[in-house]
């Protein structure tokens, strides 16, 4: 049974982690072994529970212990379980918007590449996408519209990220994914062929004279298919379209020259996840 405390003062050091630790401190706690994540709201940790990963504490509203925190507590075994008034965790960055519930995670340990993309037909491929709330947006497109997987470049900012984690509503738990590529060299030096080697067809998304319209033929007739996503702004790296097998681009029209990353995916996603 989990051992319910009640904090009264905002400095309490059992809420470090939860107001004070920044997302690298916690990403770096228990090195080498793995650190620890935020997960916000019940419907997230219950995600983040059915995906098999452990938790350390949580953190609650008072009224949400016999309430609609009430099953989390139970799901969640003998850890601690820090409460709290309103008005003092609302001192808290962002608690506002977890509907009354923060638990500290272990960080699970990341699957393979090949483990990934074994089953998968349609995967994701962010190149340094770097603001978490887009990753998190992402995510929750490739959720919802057939994605199999999502694979990210070392530069990405990581998907078990508060924000990226709340922006996705929990679906970083449902979709598998890892890291692909290494921080010391540009990932498409072996990444592109590794995809190939794992029988996938390489679409990048770039608005380019050579492009072909997002529903060519071809394109959509792909068994395995890896749609490539580039950063904010400068979008992909010219290196990764040259190694590409396909260049592709949603039509724009009124003068609009191009979308958000995470808006591109969504229509990315909608028209190459349909097979």
């Amino acid at each position: 049974m989990s051992k319910i405390i009640e904090i009264n003062d905002f400095n309490a050091p059992e809420l470090d982690i939860y107001a004070r630790l920044t997302e690298n401190q916690l990403r770096h706690i228990y090195e080498p072994k793995n650190g620890l994540f935020i997960a916000e709201s019940p419907k997230v940790i219950d995600r983040a529970l059915d995906a098999g990963c452990v938790p350390v504490s949580l953190l609650l509203e008072k009224k949400h212990i016999e309430g609609q925190a009430k099953d989390i507590i139970a799901r969640c075994g003998d850890i601690p379980v820090y409460t709290a008034e309103f008005d003092i965790l609302t001192k808290l960055t962002g608690f506002e918007l977890t509907r009354g519930a923060l638990c500290a995670m272990y960080r699970p340990n990341l699957p393979s590449v090949e483990a990934v993309c074994q089953n998968a037909r349609r995967i994701a491929i962010l190149e340094n996408v770097m603001n978490p709330t887009n990753v998190g947006a992402i995510f929750r497109s490739a959720a919802a519209l057939n994605m199999d997987a999502v694979l990210l470049t070392p530069a990405c900012s990581d998907p078990l990220y508060r924000r990226a984690i709340r922006v996705s509503m929990g679906t970083v738990f449902q979709i598998p994914w890892t890291f692909i590529g290494d921080k010391s060299t540009d990932w498409t030096v072996q990444g592109i062929k590794h995809l190939h080697d794992l029988g996938f067809k390489t679409a990048a998304m770039a608005l380019r004279k050579d492009s072909v319209n997002i529903d060519h033929p071809d394109l959509m007739s792909e068994d395995r298919l890896a749609v490539i996503l580039g950063t904010e702004g400068d979008g992909l790296a010219s290196s990764t379209i040259a190694d590409c097998d396909y260049t592709v681009c949603i039509p724009m029209s009124h003068g609009v020259d191009s979308l958000n990353v995470a808006a591109a995916s969504a229509v990315a996603f909608w028209q190459l996840g349909n097979r």
